[in-house]
């Protein structure tokens, strides 16, 4: 993959941008995920940005608003022809055991599935469009996948800004780094709810909320 990321840096810098915004964009809709990680064109942004090759603020929005695209027209190809496209398509591009473990995830935890994919590689690519097979309703979808974009887009242009030249230690580690984001998101949800609760307050953590995430029959 070195020679993905090399290519990418030795891009005119607003070719690298659109990069930034594509490889999280191309991830869910067409998934490219599975072959080339989104997160790697979202690291280099950071990376660049360091190199003062691109504004900090314009990498942030090109990756958060490639994730949350992406995952929307995932969403809205696996809601019309999900079922079909994943017949099709070799178990050597989609393993069928990613795609039994990704509708585990969302019958068991519906939109929060959407958020938690987000920081995985192996189910990064198939939730947003199990999520439109499974029949979650859109607004859900668009909440968690807004909130996961987010979070993941921010956290790694922040850690590619970080490596800067150091960033091949990171290239191997992405999807560690992945659940890493993770498990502080979660600690920092977790510390707000014990703080407002300690403060006689309701807890809210602001998160979307997950009531009725699925949908009806008939929908």
């Amino acid at each position: 993959m070195s020679h993905v990321f090399e290519g990418i840096l030795q891009l005119p810098p607003p070719l690298a941008l659109l990069l930034v915004f594509l490889l999280p964009a191309l991830e869910a809709s067409a998934f490219v995920g599975v072959v080339v990680p989104g997160e790697i064109g979202v690291i280099l942004g950071g990376v660049l940005a360091n190199q003062h090759k691109l504004p900090l603020w314009a990498v942030l929005v090109a990756g958060v608003g490639g994730a949350i695209i992406g995952d929307s027209i995932g969403y809205w190809v696996g809601d019309r022809w999900g079922e079909r496209l994943l017949g099709r398509l070799p178990d050597r591009i989609i393993k069928p055991e990613h795609v039994d473990r990704t509708k585990d995830a969302l019958r068991r935890l519906g939109g929060k599935a959407v958020f938690l994919g987000r920081f995985t590689a192996a189910l990064r690519a198939l939730v947003p469009g199990m999520a439109g097979v499974s029949g979650l309703r859109y607004r859900v979808f668009l909440a968690w996948n807004a909130l996961g974009g987010l979070c993941w887009g921010v956290g790694f242009v922040l850690v590619g800004y970080g490596a800067g030249s150091q960033y091949k230690r990171i290239e191997r580690y992405a999807n560690y780094i992945g659940i890493a984001l993770l498990v502080l998101i979660a600690a920092y949800f977790y510390l707000r709810h014990r703080r407002n609760a300690r403060n006689g307050g309701d807890g809210a953590t602001g998160s979307p909320t997950p009531d009725r995430e699925a949908a009806p029959a008939g929908r």
